[in-house]
């Protein structure tokens, strides 16, 4: 019988208690009328909270779990923490959301909360199987979260392209998977750069960049990006502010690791991502200043934002992998806060949809307007929010690694984007109302309230106190050892007379 040591289940405890709060959540429901669906909020909001706590409990321990393939390291617990953040906001700003379009069910926090644990799996995993699991954890999830408002062509039709284009990002994923094995003999991500030339074999390379392919598309990485601006708008709100900020997290923690083992030994690698991430944030921001609906301008904001983050993952050093967590975090919030204005804003039957319905915003609704103002300036990277000090930290690690093209082109793709998100404050305060704004907001949606207020909040205080979470985060930075490959094979294991000894893995 094969026994699984203690350690092994505490390593994975805040990704258990969220698959077990969202058994609960199904559970729950089918003892509730549908006008009592609010239970489920709080339920929800207690599993996370625990969830966080047990994060909190693994810091610094650096447990590895199952054979090496999870690592509950200082950087997972950070990007565990910002995942349950994510989706604790995202139930709090759907709450009135979804009864306004009328698909208040139960099924929509589980979904909610599975997908988030496909995403913690993905930023604790480091093995490529256990990754490729949490992958399609996360996707399933959201594939079925998009069709949501099943009444709505435009959220059918968003599942069906986010699916179909999903389902062969997925494949090309699996099929470098097993490119890599090919060439390495081993799924494990520590263990494949020991492999004398294994990385340069052809397998190898064909694998990294079926693997890039995979996790670039749920990036948003251009040119796997074509799904985001019809998702974006077709999707549920509550649902596009959630897919915007946890896939983007799960699939930029997993790729972290990724590129830890393989940028130091494969300069393909290097390459490749240096021209993405050129690719991302001159496409994103071009594109974005020619929208006039406003989820499509945020889809393709949200694309040049994964250019940014690639800057300081190309750099490989501390200063750029801990400004990725830091700019994760902050993006978290000034994205999640922009979605949680239009849903305060949103009536039944009535959504904002277009730029110019928010002129005249600041007469009608100021609070609404000025909190809008803040998450625009710290998207747009204005001092002193949270943007602002993200992007630095990411440019001064390209700097640091002597990347100054990219550090330059990164620059000016912000100053491009600084017009669009401008426009928007101009619209609100200088354009006269062109429509009527609902009453009472604030009253009529407490959770989405809290939720909107922290988000602003949060990116005015991490840009006027960064430390507070740029220290963790360098931590989390520092508990990320690039493997080094070895100049000579390693010796080959000789059985000792008490038993004998066997290679892992590596072959």
């Amino acid at each position: 019988m094969i026994s699984i040591p203690s350690n092994d289940f505490f390593a994975v405890s805040p990704l258990l208690i969220v698959i077990l709060t969202a058994m609960i959540v199904l559970m729950v429901d089918l003892a509730l009328p549908r006008d009592r669906k609010g239970l489920l909020v709080g339920i929800s909001l207690i599993g996370l909270v625990a969830a966080v706590f047990a994060s909190a409990a693994l810091w610094g321990r650096g447990l590895n779990a199952f054979a090496g393939s999870v690592a509950a390291d200082n950087f997972a617990i950070l990007f565990q923490f910002i995942l349950l953040i994510v989706a604790g906001l995202s139930v709090l700003l759907s709450e009135r959301y979804i009864q306004l379009k009328g698909i208040n069910y139960g099924e929509y926090y589980a979904l909610m909360l599975f997908s988030t644990s496909g995403a913690m799996l993905m930023a604790t995993s480091r093995e490529l199987i256990t990754i490729f699991v949490g992958l399609e954890v996360l996707s399933i999830a959201l594939y079925i979260l998009a069709g949501f408002a099943r009444t709505e062509a435009r959220s059918e039709e968003s599942a069906m392209k986010y699916f179909l284009l999903g389902a062969f990002s997925s494949g090309f994923f699996l099929y470098g998977i097993a490119l890599l094995y090919g060439g390495t003999g081993t799924t494990r991500l520590d263990l494949m750069a020991q492999v004398p030339g294994g990385l340069q074999s052809v397998y190898s390379i064909a694998g990294m960049a079926l693997l890039l392919v995979g996790l670039g598309f749920k990036a948003a990485i251009v040119p796997f990006h074509s799904w985001t601006p019809d998702v974006y708008e077709g999707a549920p709100t509550s649902v596009t502010a959630f897919m915007s900020a946890g896939a983007k997290a799960g699939a930029f923690a997993a790729l972290i690791r990724v590129a830890i083992a393989f940028l130091p030994v494969s300069h393909y690698f290097h390459d490749v991502l240096w021209a993405l991430a050129i690719l991302t944030m001159i496409v994103g921001n071009i594109i974005a200043v020619q929208q006039t609906n406003i989820k499509r301008m945020l889809a393709y904001s949200s694309i040049a934002h994964a250019g940014y983050i690639l800057v300081g993952l190309i750099a490989q050093n501390e200063v750029g992998r801990a400004g990725i967590i830091f700019y994760v975090l902050s993006y978290t919030f000034m994205n999640l806060g922009a979605f949680g204005i239009l849903i305060l804003l949103a009536r039944r039957g009535d959504e904002l949809t277009q730029i110019q319905d928010l002129e005249g915003l600041s007469e009608r609704q100021p609070a609404a307007a000025a909190l809008m103002a803040i998450f625009m300036l710290s998207l747009a990277g204005i001092p002193p929010t949270a943007g602002f000090i993200g992007k630095f930290f990411l440019f001064s690690g390209a700097i640091q690694a002597h990347e100054y093209w990219l550090a330059s082109i990164g620059l000016l793709a912000s100053v491009v984007g600084v017009f669009y998100y401008l426009w928007i404050i101009v619209r609100m305060y200088f354009k006269p109302a062109r429509r009527e704004f609902p009453t009472g907001i604030w009253n009529n949606s407490p959770g989405a309230s809290i939720a909107v207020g922290f988000c602003a909040l949060l990116s005015i205080l991490l840009g006027l106190v960064p430390s507070t979470f740029y220290n963790p985060s360098l931590s989390g930075a520092q508990s990320l050892i690039a493997p080094v490959a070895p100049i000579a094979a390693p010796a080959i294991p000789v059985a000792k007379a008490e038993g004998p000894q066997v290679s892992a893995n590596v072959r």
